[in-house]
Formats: structure tokens, sequence, C-alpha cells
């Protein structure tokens, strides 16, 4: 009888333990953000930059596969910390119709701002159905500038002497990287946005050296303790999430995501990224 009472107790409380997980998994964990602060020192910053804050945020994925209300809460809160710039990685929506032109209009009136700039670069959900619709990427790129973020697309802005290039996604129609690293100059105080971190391991850097800022693997939103992410969609399956040596003089930060491709994650919270700004000797 002492047995079966143990078993009967033993499986009760396995079912309310996955019962229990299944919820954090899907009701909390996609929703608890992290601010993550991370020291950034770049070549020839200009003084009056030393301690300013550049703050990442990345996949955003405005649509139906989760409440996008807290994307608007969260962009709420990052308007606290109060950055000098903002740079965004990409994947604005997860497109389905052109209803999510219209969802990313309501959540980007609420979007954070930099006190001296912000700019962006596409992701390939930003391309519409199979990356493929240009004129998707047009229009939210259009959206996005109305709302004071410059869309780089193989293309670079200054902003009081920081000099941001970006590089449209790997996966879409206007993939250029040569085009805007053929503008590379050492002599500047320089970072690159690119939304695919696979892109890092092309030839196509120019002997840049600095910092890249990507997104794109939400970290795999699923990792289970002390092992690597089961899924990745990428090539190089060392970029997860965090800070990577590419040990030729380039820093490759991939964000793990504010939004959510599907609303899922274990051991791999949300999150937006606040940079300070340090002069590299």
């Amino acid at each position: 009888m002492k047995r079966r009472k143990f078993i009967k107790k033993a499986m009760y409380t396995s079912i309310g333990a996955t019962v229990l997980g299944g919820l954090y998994t899907w009701q909390i964990e996609p929703f608890w953000l992290e601010f993550v602060k991370v020291k950034m020192p770049i070549k020839n910053l200009p003084k009056n930059l030393i301690g300013k804050t550049l703050m990442q945020i990345s996949d955003v994925h405005v649509g139906n596969k989760f409440d996008y209300n807290y994307i608007i809460k969260s962009f709420k809160e990052a308007q606290l910390y109060n950055p000098d710039f903002v740079v965004y990685t990409g994947d604005y929506v997860s497109y389905e119709t052109p209803e999510q032109l219209e969802q990313l209009k309501t959540v980007f009136k609420h979007a954070v701002i930099g006190k001296l700039g912000t700019a962006g670069v596409l992701g390939n959900h930003d391309y519409g159905l199979d990356w493929l619709e240009e004129e998707v990427s047009n229009q939210i790129s259009s959206i996005l500038e109305k709302e004071n973020i410059k869309i780089l697309r193989n293309e670079e802005v200054t902003f009081s002497g920081l000099n941001i290039m970006g590089i449209d996604d790997y996966w879409g129609a206007n993939f250029n990287p040569i085009k805007i690293m053929d503008k590379y100059d050492a002599n500047k105080a320089n970072i690159v946005l690119c939304h695919n971190p696979d892109v890092c391991d092309l030839n196509v850097w120019n002997n840049y050296k600095g910092w890249i800022l990507s997104g794109h693997t939400h970290g795999g939103q699923v990792k289970p303790p002390f092992l690597n992410p089961p899924i990745l969609p990428v090539e190089n399956k060392r970029y997860s999430a965090g800070e990577f040596d590419l040990y030729d003089g380039r820093t490759l930060y991939i964000n793990r995501a504010l939004g959510n491709l599907y609303q899922v994650r274990f051991n791999v919270r949300p999150e937006i990224t606040i940079f300070e700004l340090e002069e590299k000797l």
C-alpha cells in the first residue's frame, strides 16, 4: 500500500512539475525582459561620447504570434533609460499579411528613440513571405523612417561623431555588403549593424576592426542547461547569443531578441542591450 501511495504521489508531482514548467516557458519567460549592460570600447571615439549609451533592440516580431502590447510596454520601460543612441537590428514583424504593417504602425508610435540618433537595418522577416517581397521591405522602411528611425540599406550614417554602418539582410533581395564595407574608414568611430551573424564569416569586411551588432538567432529561444540551443537559424552554430571575439579585431554581439517567433522560451530571456561607450586605445 505504501508503495502504491508513493507511486501515485510521484506521478502527481511529475504532472504538476510538467504543467508548471509548461506555463513558465509559455506565459512567463517569453515576457520576462532583461536589460543587459555591456562595455563597448570603440577606436577613434570622440571624447564627448565617452560614457554615452547605445541601446540595441532586435527581433521585435510584431504580429499575431504573441500579444504585441508586450512590445509597447517594453518600449516604455526602455525609454526610462534615456539612451543617447538606439539601434534596431531587424525583424520588426512576423509577416503574414498587410495587417502586420498596420500593427507595426501602432507599436512603433511608442518606439525608443536616441537623444543623439537612431538607426536600424532590416531582417529576413521584413522581406515578407519567403523573404521575397521587396515591396514589403520598402513599406516597413517607410513606416520606421516616419518614426525617426534611419534604416540603413547598405548605407551609413554619422550621429555626433559615431559612424553607424548598416548591412541589409543576408537572406533578402538587397543584400550587398561590399557596397557599404568598401566605404569603411578606419579613422572614424565605427560600428556595424547586421541582422544575421553568418555574414561575419563572409569575405566582405575590408579589414574592418570594431563591433558588429546582430540578432536573428533569438539565442535559440530554448536552451537546455549546460547545453547548446538545439535550434539555431545560422550556419555557424557558434553564433547563439552574447559577445564573441572574432580574433581579427572584430567583436560580434548577438542580441537574444525582444520579441518571440513563437511564444516559448526557456533559459533564454528576451533582451534589450545597453552598451556604454568607451575609448579604445
